[in-house]
C-alpha cells in the first residue's frame, strides 16, 4: 500500500457520491458526528442531558372489603 494521493481522496468521494448522493451526505455526517460526540460522552462519564428522573409506580388506593 502506499500514502493516499489527491487521486485517491477523489475515487473515495465519486462512490461516496455515487452510494449516498448530494443530498443524504449531510445528513450522514451528521449522524455521524452526532455518534461520535455521544462516544466521547460515554468515555468521559458526562453528560449534558441528565437522565429523566426515574418514575416510581402510582399506588391505588386498596379498596377494604366488608
Amino acid at each position: 500500500m502506499g500514502e493516499f494521493s489527491i487521486f485517491h481522496w477523489l475515487v473515495v468521494l465519486a462512490i461516496v457520491l455515487i452510494f449516498f448522493g448530494g443530498r443524504r451526505i449531510p445528513e450522514v455526517m451528521k449522524g455521524l458526528g452526532e455518534g461520535i460526540r455521544s462516544f466521547k460522552e460515554g468515555m468521559s462519564g458526562t453528560s449534558q442531558n441528565p437522565p429523566p428522573p426515574a418514575q416510581t409506580p402510582s399506588e391505588k388506593p386498596s379498596e377494604e372489603k366488608k
